[in-house]
This record gives C-alpha cells, structure tokens and sequence, in this order.
C-alpha cells in the first residue's frame, strides 16, 4: 500500500490560522510493504514498555516517557504522519489522560481520603472486622463485590483506586492489596459505567451488519458478553483467593466464594441477555453482597486467615500463645510464600463496637457515592434513555433529566442541542462552550466552508471506504465521571461538617494531589501512546496482522481487545479501536460479527489490570507510587491466562456450541 497525502488548507489554532498541512492518509504496511514486518515494528513501544516496566522494573512515568517518545518517532519517521499531526495527536492523548482519566482517579481517591479523615473509613474497618477478620472474606466483600458496584457505575479507575485503597487501609500488605484490587476488576468491567462499553461497541457494529437502529444490535452484544463473562465471574472470586492464600485456603472458605460468584454470575447473565447491558453490575454486585453477608450471618469458616504479621484471633488467649501462633504464621508464610497464615477462629476482635448509628453514618457516605452517580448517569438508564437510546420522543426530557441537563450543547445531542453558555455548536464547532465543549483537536483538522474538517483519513481494509478519523476531544465539565465524583465528596463533606466532625477539604484535596502527582503523569502519556499507534496507522497494523490468523480469530479476537485495553486502559475505547474491525473479519471469514465483537469486549476486560494507567491507579491507591514494576510482574500471568480463557470458550461457541451465539 503505498502512502498517500495530500496538500490541504490552512489549519487553525484556536482561530488562529497556522500555515499550511498535509492530509494524512493511514498506511498499514509501511516497512517493505510487508504487513508482518509493519505489525513487528508497530510492536515496539509496547517492547518497550515491557521492558522497562517488567524486566527493568524502572518507574512508570520514566517507561511511559520512553514509550511515548517511540510511538512518536516511529508515527513521523515510519508510518508518515506529518510532524504537525503527530504532535498534536500526541497531546490530545495527555489532555484525553487528564481529562476525563486522571480526573476520576483523582476524585475518587479523594472521596476515600475524605472517609479517612473523617473517622468514617476507620468506623467501616471496625465494622467489616466485626463481620469478618477473615482476610479471604474481606477480599471478596471489598474487591469483587463492592469493587464491581463502583465498576457499574463509575467505572476507569474508581473501582482500583477505592477497593485498593480500602484494603491497604485495612492491613493488606500494599502491593497486595493493589493485585487484587486489579485482577477483581475483571468479569464485571464489560458491562461498567451503565454499560458504556457494549452500548458503544453497539453503536459501531450496527452500521456493518446493515442496522439503522443500533439498540437490536447493542441488545445481542449484551447478550454475547452475558454468554462469556458469567463463567469468568465464577472464577474470579476463587482466584482471587488462590492468588491471596492458595489452593487449601481457598477450599476451607469454598462456600463463600461459590456464593459470591455464582450469585454475581447469575444476575449478570439473566440482566445482560432479558434486560439490557446499563444494570447488569450494579443489580449483580448488589445481589452477590447480599448473599455474601447472609452467609456470614449463618456461616463462617472454621479457621480465621490473618496475615503473618498479623497475631491469630484469640481474645482470651494467653500472651504466649498468641505469640507462638503469630512465630508459626511467619513459618507458613516463609514455606509457602504467601502472605498470611491461618489461625483457630475463636470470638472476639480487639476493636471496641461502635454505635449503631455512627456505623451507619459511615456507610451512608458510600450511599451517597451511589447515589450522587445515579442521579448524574439517570439518563443512561434504560427506563430513561429513550428507545433507540437519546430518542427525542421517548427519552426523559430535560430539566428533569439530570444528565441530559449536564450534557447540553454536544453536538448531535437532541435532548438538550444548545449550551448554557456559547454559541450554537451546529454554527460554530470550536468555540468554548459551556457545559460540554466538544472541539477538533488543534494541528489536526483544517476549516473549509466554517465548518472543521479532519486531516486524518482511514483507508481500507479497517473501513468499507476512505473515511475521516476526527480527533475530537469532549471537555465535558459537568457530566464526567470525575466531576459526578466530586459531587459525591462535597455531599459528603457536608453530612460530616453537619455532624460536626471537622475535616480540611482543601487540605485533604492538596495532599490527594501530591499522593497523585507520579501517576497523572503516567496516565498522560500513557494515552499520548494509544493515540499515536490509534491515529497513525499502528494500532491497526497490529490489528490486520492478527486478522490474518483465520480459523483461530475467535481466540486471537479475545486477544485483539486485550491489546486495546492494555494500550488505553478503557473496554470502552478497545471497542471503539477494534469493534468495526473485529465484525469487518468476521464477515470475511464467515463468523458471526457478535461473536467476534462480543469476545473483543470479553477479552479487553482480562487486559485491564496490565493496563500501565491502572497499574498507576492501583499504586497510588496503595500509596506506593513506584511499584508498577512490581505489580505488573505479578498480575501478568494472570491477565494471559484469563485472556486465554476467554479466547477458549469464544472458540467453543464458535465450533461447538454455535446456537449460543445470539441472532444479528
């Protein structure tokens, strides 16, 4: 495929005219026109990524640097995007790691930070003490089910950054208590942020199979997804435990895991595949806290598991002898290598009972959390969202449609099409807008007729046709998931002045800042990296070479999203990198589009907790800013091996159990 550009207009700098640039066509197979050789090369920020953040264990901020700069070089020198280009793609993806990324990791940290500061978190550590001191238990409240509540309805980084948290906060060794909190955000991301991953991925797979409406579409990924994850639902919370203290420990609290994941597996099936893809997690986390904690109120395992550090439980045990069980943790966890021992359960807990109404305070905070989000998302919901979604006539209208309220003035959106403050987006696309603006990234676009046109253009074979490939960046400032977040914090904040427990807000807010410095800048130019292999033609490279591999796409598929969701750290921004391209092969090879497309989200979810911005997240969520290296040696073999997994039952379904695959 030989490169093509062309001479273009004059492009605009925030209405500035700038001079002269080309229009920049993607090329797929630039190295010696040979598309193995393209995708290799295309590889390499991600070799070097690796490298340094594996083998090299060096910060992640330093590999995420040298990473960009590879992608940047390799987009201008290799695959031809004009310097202009190159460099403004390169600093929409930090502005795209700020905004909305950084901001809700930011904020939902905060919001924890907050609880600390208040008491509230240590009156919910006393609390789930008292419930259970068992480890096992605790990680399966906190980072599977309650983690999987913040994934359906806040999603990015929020569910790591607040379960790693809580689990540090709670004794977990940090490093620990960050794999965890990663490899828990798994099964349930798919269906995260009110369904925002398959509702997109719907929405790009509709046009392909010929659908005008894209809510049929959306419904049959749903239920794709619903035929896939379940089973890893399963899986997950046993992991989990396997991962924390082994194979015997797992089994001697088997019955809570299977309640757990079953309970959770059921729900996220019979929501995804007879209601739709928006309530799958929150009504399926709900359910499998529920059932988890009427277990514990009848059942609990006849050993209590504490870490080796930590002394046994035994309230009436003489010095002596908790000492030498404390000696005879160490020794286990010396033989074994894992983090914790076990000791006979007997009552009693060491931390006081606090009132009944101070406990409840505390949890109503989190209760607030839920609910501020829910207010904010109300309009993503199916009962509200119009059918097909944001239809005019069916949606819930503004002012009483919250989220339609916060998103006036983006372009397209008809509940609410003109701003609070700016002009009309249909006359004037770039000028600043409040509360949504919506622009073309400056250096990538040019103006002809007042309107902004793309200077990137994808060719065939990823679209049917030559087509724009805009680089538009939303500065929504009051309906991102961060800002629903800080909302949260400033109810929050509230409640606990009105209870007159006094907190700093702006000093706990200066010191969240600081504990995130290190990590906003990884995320940054983690996203600079996604955006230039995305823009300049890598991405794709990539993506066609393994669309090569025929019979075994279905497996491959799973692994397709994988890569998009280590690259952007998003199942919603996989899709939108793959899911065309996933459906577009599956055409070729005469597979069903909702299989591939489904197993692209299904697989993306396996490669989030290698994801350098979540490694990020889950650091500093921990407060061990500088462990990337770590963690990631330590999640990896899990993320291939789930990945795997998915790529197996997506052949399973393929070939053997093909009535699985719902109708397109």
């Amino acid at each position: 495929m030989e490169f093509n550009c062309a001479v273009a207009g004059p492009v605009v700098l925030w209405g500035v005219t700038m001079g002269i640039l080309l229009t920049f066509h993607q090329q797929y197979q630039p190295v010696f026109n040979s598309l193995l050789l393209s995708a290799i090369v295309a590889g390499l920020p991600l070799y070097v990524l690796f490298y340094m953040l594996a083998v090299r264990r060096m910060k992640a901020w330093i590999c995420a640097i040298a990473a960009m700069l590879t992608a940047f070089v390799l987009s201008w020198l290799v695959w031809k995007m004009p310097f202009g280009i190159t460099l403004g793609t390169a600093t929409e993806g930090m502005a795209f790691g700020l905004w909305p990324i950084s901001w809700i990791v930011l904020n939902a940290v905060f919001f924890h930070n907050l609880t600390v500061a208040s008491g509230d978190f240590d009156v919910i550590r006393r609390s789930l003490t008292r419930l259970t001191q068992d480890r096992r238990l605790q990680t399966l409240l906190i980072a599977f089910s309650f983690g999987a509540l913040l994934e359906g309805i806040a999603g990015f980084g929020a569910p790591v950054a607040i379960t790693a948290s809580i689990l540090a906060s709670l004794g977990f060794e940090p490093v620990t208590g960050a794999v965890l909190a990663l490899l828990a955000n798994t099964a349930p991301v798919a269906f995260g942020s009110i369904g925002i991953p398959v509702v997109t991925l719907g929405g790009l797979v509709a046009p392909i199979l010929g659908h005008k409406d894209p809510t049929s579409t959306t419904l049959a990924l749903s239920a794709m997804v619903g035929r896939q994850l379940p089973l890893f639902s399963i899986i997950i919370p046993a992991y989990l435990i396997v991962v924390l203290a082994g194979w015997k420990r797992m089994r001697e609290i088997l019955p809570a895991v299977l309640v757990t994941g079953v309970s959770f597996a059921v729900v996220q099936f019979l929501v995804s595949n007879f209601v739709g893809p928006e309530l799958t997690d929150i009504l399926a986390a709900l359910v499998s806290m529920g059932c988890l904690a009427v277990l514990l109120r009848y059942w609990q395992p006849a050993k209590v598991y504490r870490f080796a550090h930590e002394p046994a439980v035994a309230a009436t045990t003489r010095r002596t002898g908790a000492r030498a069980k404390a000696k005879a943790g160490a020794d286990v966890a010396e033989k074994t290598g894992l983090p914790g021992a076990a000791a006979d359960m007997t009552t009693g807990g060491g931390d006081k009972a606090d009132p009944g109404n101070r406990v409840w305070y505390a949890y109503g905070m989190y209760v607030v959390l839920v609910v501020v989000i829910l207010i904010g998302q109300m309009g993503n919901l199916p009962f509200w969202a119009g059918h097909p979604v944001g239809n005019v006539k069916t949606a819930l209208h503004a002012p009483v449609n919250v989220t339609a309220d916060l998103k006036c003035g983006t372009p397209g959106f008809l509940l609410c099409p003109k701003p609070w403050l700016g002009p009309d987006p249909t006359k004037d696309r770039q000028a600043l807008k409040f509360p949504d603006w919506n622009f073309y990234w400056p250096g990538t676009y040019e103006i002809k007729k007042n309107v902004p046109v793309s200077l990137i253009y994808r060719e065939k074979p990823i679209v049917a046709a030559s087509s724009q490939y805009p680089l538009i960046f939303d500065w929504n400032f009051l309906a991102a998931a961060g800002s629903l977040v800080l909302y949260a914090c400033v109810v929050a904040f509230l409640l606990m002045r009105a209870r007159r427990i006094k907190v700093d807000f702006l000093e706990v807010y200066r010191k969240t800042l600081r504990q995130l410095a290190l990590p906003i800048v990884t995320i940054a130019f983690i996203l600079a990296i996604a955006q230039l292999m995305n823009y300049s033609g890598m991405t794709s490279s990539l993506a066609l070479a393994f669309a090569k591999t025929g019979f075994i796409f279905p497996f491959v598929a799973a692994f397709l999203g994988w890569l998009g969701v280590f690259l952007t750290g998003s199942d919603t921004s996989s899709n939108t990198l793959f899911g065309a391209l996933q459906a577009q092969t599956a055409q070729q090879l005469h597979m069903s589009p909702i299989l591939t497309a489904g197993t692209n989200s299904s697989g993306g979810v396996m490669g989030k907790m290698i994801s350098p911005q979540n490694l990020s997240v889950g650091a500093a969520g921990v407060n061990k800013v500088g462990s990337e290296g770590e963690i990631f040696a330590r999640v990896i073999r899990y993320s291939l091996i789930l990945t795997s997994g998915v790529g197996v039952v997506a052949m399973i379904e393929a070939y053997i159990l093909p009535f699985i695959i719902p109708k397109d």
